[in-house]
């Protein structure tokens, strides 16, 4: 029994010391695992905020405190002591903050230029990295950056043009539509000074228009402010002078001829060529319109070309092109009423009566607003076209013109003094009471002309 006892005890002290190593062992792992998460964390610290963490921790809680209560002078020192304690990782709103408080220093510094351009060019060195270090407002950055370099870097516009230029390559269709404008408006002064020359302001236009043309409005305000901004950009690249014919034929000749078939490259001759005076009048204008058109035939193209044989007088090639632009779907009552008012004219200088009188009644079906001038037209062509028969049948055409003249100023009180010009005229040409009742007229009878190829019924009128 004893010696039982003995055995037992024996047991009982070796599993309690196993438990007990045991229990050491994993203590010292839990110590160990902490240590190796605390060591974890302290390095993780360190590197978000640099090596002397606590430091940079404690300027950015300084600067930003009085940041908050827009005290720019006083966050302004503690700023300059985190930025050069805090990696630029540390925290974005660091290098943002920086941006809005080195644009008040450069605003109190504008008398001490060397100065001011230092710290201008700090803050270019502070976007750059807001869009190294954090990309997701990469282009955010770019944007306000290309804005800073216009309001701060306008008394060196090569380096400002060059910034921009810098800026739009990466932002592209996600620039800010006035950023085009201030490029644009660098390039042209750039040109003015020599130091530019007219394809490099002619291609940054093409860029400004193409991207523009690319940019999604998120709203109807946004929609037209894009708008308005086109309009800015052609309206300076016209008043430039950069785009002379000259210079146009030069830079897309060569281009043209190389790729005949570029339906881009054919439109911006076309739109370029377009908008400046006396440049469509040339065979450059002619072949990219003929290639826009038999590419990607529209009643715009269509119309070009109407214009382009119009110039020439080329009556049959204008007539059938305008007929395909009237006949486009894309077009609509509106424009095809301007369109056969156009068209009309055209042919009553082309001494095409008939044609003129056919195209001048379609525009009263379809534009109503044009019903004055087309009246008018209408009575000019009655009162210009030549008709046979007897010394009455002649002059039966001068009734229906002042019949006309008459519809034109009550359709439109502003051709009132025109009208009435041209009817004094045409009635000087009635025939006498005497002389129409030698061929059996008499006054206020109805009477339907028929003359070179137009009829219309009016009524006798003659001179007392």
């Amino acid at each position: 029994m004893t010696y039982g006892s003995e055995r037992l005890n024996t047991t009982n002290k070796t599993i309690i010391k196993t438990h007990n190593t045991t229990m050491k062992r994993i203590v010292l792992l839990i110590s160990v695992a902490a240590m190796a998460l605390f060591a974890s964390s302290t390095a993780s610290a360190q590197g978000k905020f640099g090596p002397d963490s606590a430091e940079c921790i404690k300027y950015l809680s300084y600067y930003t405190e009085y940041y908050k209560q827009k005290n720019y002078d006083a966050a302004l020192p503690n700023w300059r002591k985190a930025y050069s304690l805090c990696p630029p990782t540390a925290r974005y709103s660091m290098l943002s903050d920086g941006t809005t408080l080195l644009r008040q220093v450069i605003q109190k510094n504008q008398k001490d230029a060397v100065y001011r351009m230092k710290l201008v060019d700090s803050l270019m060195t502070i976007y750059d990295q807001r869009v190294e270090f954090w990309p997701k407002y990469a282009i955010s950055s770019l944007n306000n950056k290309a804005l800073d370099m216009y309001n701060y870097m306008k008394n060196d516009p090569e380096k400002l043009f060059a910034g921009l230029c810098d800026v739009v390559a990466q932002t592209k269709e996600q620039t800010r539509a006035n950023i085009f404008l201030f490029q644009l408006s660098t390039a042209v002064d750039l040109y003015k000074e020599g130091s530019l020359d007219p394809e490099k302001v002619i291609n940054v236009y093409e860029e400004a228009i193409k991207y523009l043309g690319m940019i999604a409005p998120k709203n109807d305000v946004e929609a037209r402010s894009i708008a308005k901004t086109i309009e800015d950009v052609e309206s300076l690249f016209i008043t430039s002078q950069v785009a002379s014919c000259d210079n146009l034929i030069a830079l897309f000749g060569p281009r043209y001829d190389a790729d005949p078939q570029n339906l881009d490259l054919a439109k911006n001759i076309v739109r370029m060529m377009g908008m400046t005076e006396g440049c469509t009048d040339n065979d450059l204008f002619l072949k990219a319109v003929n290639t826009m058109h038999t590419l990607e035939p529209s009643y715009t193209s269509a119309y070009y070309l109407y214009k382009l044989y119009a110039g020439r007088n080329d009556y049959e090639n204008a007539v059938k092109f305008m007929n395909e632009a009237i006949s486009a779907e894309e077009s609509d009552a509106v424009t095809d009423g301007g369109y056969y008012y156009e068209l009309a004219a055209f042919s009553f200088k082309s001494a095409k009566y008939a044609q003129a009188y056919e195209a001048a009644q379609k525009v009263l079906d379809l534009d109503p607003s044009l019903a004055g001038k087309t009246y008018m037209l209408m009575g000019t062509i009655w009162g210009s076209v030549p008709c046979g028969g007897n010394d009455i049948e002649q002059r039966a055409k001068y009734w229906v013109a002042v019949d006309y003249m008459n519809k034109a100023k009550n359709a439109d009180e502003t051709l009132a003094e025109d009208a009435n010009n041209h009817i004094r005229q045409y009635s000087s040409y009635y025939p006498q009471t005497a002389e129409a009742f030698m061929y059996d007229f008499t006054n206020g009878q109805s009477y339907t002309v028929s003359c070179g190829g137009m009829r219309a019924t009016t009524t006798v009128r003659t001179q007392n």
